[in-house]
């Protein structure tokens, strides 16, 4: 059990291994040079590089989205363009109407806050607040003059038009490829279960993975839309195999779920399988779904006011630090301090380590690489598409990996007004990289989040609710096929939350102490229900107990 006044230990092993990379990695890196080429070059070739700060705010948004169906990326990559452009325009603003650096750092940091509360709160995904926050904070400490608002942001808005045409292009050649390789993603990790037999040594992490693809795949149907297509009802029918095989680990056939995932791949014929009874009704299911009203903004909201708070604390504090230490530079401690800040203060630490360690590597990159982009402009260009590439390429394998590319990039991206000293830009990228790591893991320790046990019962709350529903409709003689299978993906949703929610809970540190013990007994009976509702569909074999699996084990 965790204590409320002992913090945990904080791990150093295996936070720097690197892990696979994604298999999209090439989309954001390719994408983002397409984005950002063509706006640099033209600025190269009227001989305005100093322009190229307003234009990246806009070309960096082609890194958001990738994972998202096109219907739904089309709003992503919207809101993101106007994030960017709103938070450039409030930065410049303020840069023009004073150079009082303590005033600077302060609206920089409820920047950030603001940033990092609405990118998790709508669950955006990579690269998160932190390229916002990056572009809104350097911002600030660029002379500005009100006259010269409108050009700039008219730059910045006409680059994020350009990278809306990007992340949407590949739209053209595969309409349905982020929902295939959602779906192909749930059938492996289905299989990874099914080769537990829901028995062996780590089957329970293996459910808890594989119930998140499953109900991610889900989710990228509902995002896609509910309009009736060929396509969607042949991959809602492969997940529902995986779902299948999550119900029912022991019966599943590990080798025909990842062939089945690998004839997702490329633009190919989707694998036709049997249709299971009452499946036709899922699509309508989502479509009762997606009209289902949302809940009101504040409630969304408020459980990440403790890391919103962290944040801005953290964040003002680091910029303050690195203001007493006489560096030019404020916003890179600043920016420092938002990038470190996860779900929960172990996660954080994490983090922490993985940037001062790939912005320390970067920055010995950055010397050996600032004498070839100071050989000419368009050399300067072509290490930032390089390096540009070289961090979405690798920050998929692990965090510090990726950094080692973008330091360097951020520190030539200064340079794109006027060349400057190396050895200045290194001593202050090294000396604010510490002070925002430092101020800033401090702040998330000071700031406790004593919310994590009161959404972990939330969250354990929620799970009984949709179990209950659940069960009521199996009592049924004869439950409706689109209640049950709302049912049985709301149930499946409130277990995900809860693992999510139990693992933020357990990096928290100086809270209560946590219900393991009936966070595990939930999570047991909510599966075995989800089980059950599967097999009352129809969907899996009834040679076992209906209300058991494999893994029914009684404490």
């Amino acid at each position: 059990m965790s204590s409320a006044t002992t913090p945990r230990r904080l791990p150093l092993a295996g936070v720097l291994r690197l892990g696979r990379p994604s298999d999209i990695w090439f989309k954001p890196a390719l994408s983002v040079v397409a984005a950002v080429a063509p706006p640099n070059l033209i600025l190269l070739a009227l001989g305005r590089l100093d322009l190229a700060m307003y234009t990246m705010a806009g070309s960096l948004c082609a890194l958001y989205g990738h994972n998202r169906p096109y219907a739904a990326r089309a709003r992503i990559l919207a809101g993101v363009v106007l994030g960017m452009v709103g938070g450039l325009a409030l930065s410049l603003l303020a840069a023009s109407l004073t150079s009082d650096a303590v005033v600077l750092v302060t609206v920089g940091a409820l920047m950030a806050a603001a940033q990092k509360t609405a990118c998790d709160a709508t669950r955006l995904g990579p690269p998160g607040n932190v390229v916002l926050t990056f572009i809104s904070s350097a911002s600030l400490f660029v002379p500005q003059t009100l006259g010269q608002l409108p050009g700039h942001i008219g730059l910045a808005l006409a680059a994020g038009a350009w990278a809306w045409l990007v992340g949407m292009a590949p739209g053209l050649l595969r309409p349905h490829g982020p929902e295939r390789r959602a779906t192909a993603t749930a059938l492996n990790a289905a299989a990874a279960y099914a080769d537990t037999r829901g028995t062996s040594d780590g089957h329970a992490r293996a459910r808890a993975a594989s119930a998140a693809a499953v109900h991610a795949a889900w989710q990228s149907l509902l995002a896609a839309g509910a309009r009736p297509d060929h396509t969607r009802r042949a991959l809602e029918q492969l997940l529902v195999r995986a779902e299948v095989a999550l119900a029912a680990p022991a019966d599943a056939d590990p080798a025909r779920l990842r062939a089945w995932a690998r004839g997702l791949r490329g633009t190919g014929r989707i694998p036709r399988t049997a249709a299971p009874r009452d499946a036709a009704d899922e699509l309508l299911g989502v479509a009762a779904e997606l009209a289902h009203p949302r809940r009101p903004a504040w409630q969304r909201l408020a459980p990440f006011a403790p890391i919103a708070a962290r944040t801005a604390v953290g964040c003002a504090l680091a910029g303050y630090a690195s203001l007493a230490l006489g560096v030019g530079r404020p916003y890179w401690a600043l920016v420092t301090a938002a990038s470190l800040y996860q779900a929960n203060v172990t996660l954080t630490w994490n983090r922490g380590i993985q940037r001062v360690v790939g912005n320390l590597v970067g920055v010995l990159f950055f010397a050996a690489l600032a004498p070839l982009a100071h050989l000419h402009p368009a050399a300067l260009v072509v290490c930032c598409l390089a390096l540009n590439f070289g961090a979405e390429a690798l920050i998929g394998r692990n965090y510090w990996l990726g950094t080692v590319c973008v330091t360097p990039m951020a520190l030539l991206i200064t340079e794109f007004a006027r060349a400057q000293h190396p050895g200045q830009l290194i001593t202050e990228r090294v000396a604010d990289t510490l002070v925002g790591a430092l101020v800033g893991f401090a702040a998330a320790v000071a700031v406790t989040n004593r919310r994590a046990g009161d959404r972990l019962e939330q969250a354990l709350t929620a799970v009984d609710r949709a179990r209950e529903n659940a069960a009521r409709l199996l009592a049924e003689p004869h439950p409706a096929p689109r209640a049950l299978g709302s049912a049985r993906r709301t149930l499946a949703a409130a277990l995900v939350d809860l693992r999510a929610t139990a693992d933020a809970a357990a990096g928290e540190w100086w809270q209560r102490a946590l219900p393991e013990d009936r966070v595990v007994l939930t999570e047991q009976s909510g599966h075995r229900t989800l089980a059950a509702t599967v097999r009352a569909q129809g969907l899996a074999p009834q040679d076992h107990d209906p209300g058991r699996t494999t893994e029914d084990t009684r404490p």
